[in-house]
């Protein structure tokens, strides 16, 4: 690590790597220039660019990445249907591979040696962060400070910004690690870290409770594009605008709210907070609209694949060729799902109560319980009998 010069650190602004700026400035004394990649989070990128240049960064890169973060990770992850452990969108997970990206052209263009983070040695982000930066430009060093340093904790973090003068967004009250973006707002730590204690209020930010929702349903409609949303009320938006609209609707309605233990990939369980308004309602209208759209092998095949597509994006494999290749498989099942979908939003649900498709495989004639003429009951027979070949043969041995 002698050589480095130059790093390129990941910045939010936080604890972390507010510390994370001035500490490599002194350990490793080098140029430190930090790169914030705002992906939705609103008022938290106020005075980052003079809070990174006063703790001493040469430059800051705070780059708008919403568009590209909404069209070329959320929506693919959309597409696929992913959900890691069968309840988590991924929203912390998939910004990361995004924001690995943008460092390493930013490395790539300063000349900079290595690049660093602020996830500690116990997290998936670490794994995230690296993984994509070693599949884009295997040759950048990777400073992982929680890796190295001999803090053990937020607290002598928080001694070390006191220290060195570095204002910090942390406070007993609200002692809460959060991620925040487009997609989702996650919160870890404070009372959370023991899963036998209820979230406290202030875990509240984007959705409301459902008890204190409006006690009238709202309905509103999505329009879908080979699989993307393209538009919402029947007005066209930008796939970010598309999130931010449903954002403010489900979070109104309390929905997109989850509370969950999960499985690392470092190995241990921890328990999270996540607010997901307006992508929980993409995803239940998305996968109703395929109900009517999607053939019944390409969908069971594509479902056979959500478990383990839903994985490499949790551990960090966004740029690998397994992921790549799934996704192709992915867009090409998605060909057909166009058409439009009626949400009612509720009380914490989001509940698709109509869908209409130009390429509808859904024929009333055919499963009307009223008299038809284009389905033979009685062919029924032959199909359970081979059907039941095997069974009988079974039994009888």
């Amino acid at each position: 690590m002698s050589s480095i010069q130059k790093v390129v650190l990941a910045y939010s602004g936080g604890l972390d790597t507010s510390v994370i700026l001035k500490w490599i400035k002194k350990t490793y004394d080098c140029e430190v220039i930090t790169m914030t990649a705002d992906l939705g989070q609103d008022e938290e990128l106020d005075g980052l660019e003079e809070k990174a240049l006063r703790t001493g960064a040469t430059k800051a890169y705070i780059d708008d990445l919403r568009e590209e973060f909404a069209k070329d990770f959320v929506f693919p992850i959309l597409r696929a249907g992913a959900v890691y452990e069968g309840r988590y969108l991924l929203g912390t997970s998939i910004a990361r591979p995004l924001i690995a990206k943008r460092m390493v052209e930013i490395a790539l263009k300063e000349g900079a040696q290595a690049v660093s983070h602020g996830a500690t040695g116990k997290g998936n982000d670490q794994v995230r962060f690296e993984l994509a930066a070693m599949s884009l430009a295997p040759q950048l060093k990777t400073i992982a400070p929680w890796r190295e340093w001999d803090f053990k904790g937020r607290a002598d973090l928080l001694a070390f910004a006191k220290e060195n003068g570095i204002p910090v967004p942390v406070t007993k009250e609200k002692p809460y690690s959060c991620d925040r973006n487009l997609m989702h707002l996650s919160f870890e730590g404070g009372e959370l870290e023991d899963p036998a204690n209820e979230p406290g209020p202030h875990s509240y930010l984007l959705c409301v409770r459902p008890e204190d929702a409006p006690n009238e349903p709202e309905y509103v409609t999505i329009d879908f594009e080979a699989g993307n949303p393209v538009a919402v009320g029947g007005e066209k938006m930008s796939p970010a605008s598309i999130i931010r609209t449903l954002n403010k609707l489900g979070g109104k309605h309390g929905v997109g709210r989850l509370d969950m233990v999960e499985n690392r990939f470092v190995g241990m369980k921890s328990r999270g907070v996540y607010e997901t308004p307006g992508c929980t309602i993409i995803h239940a209208a998305h996968r109703d609209l395929e109900g009517i759209t999607m053939d019944r092998e390409v969908m069971h095949l594509r479902d056979s694949l959500i478990p383990r597509y839903a994985e490499m994006v949790y551990y960090g494999f966004w740029f690998a060729p397994e992921r790549e290749a799934i996704q192709a498989l992915i867009d090409k099942s998605q060909e057909r799902v166009t058409g439009q979908v009626r949400v009612k939003l509720y009380k914490g649900q989001a509940t698709p109560v109509s869908r209409v498709s130009p390429n509808s495989l859904y024929n009333m004639e055919l499963v009307t319980f009223e008299e038809d003429s284009v389905y033979d009951q009685s062919d029924a027979t032959g199909f359970i009998r081979l059907q039941g070949l095997r069974l009988r043969g079974y039994k009888k041995m």
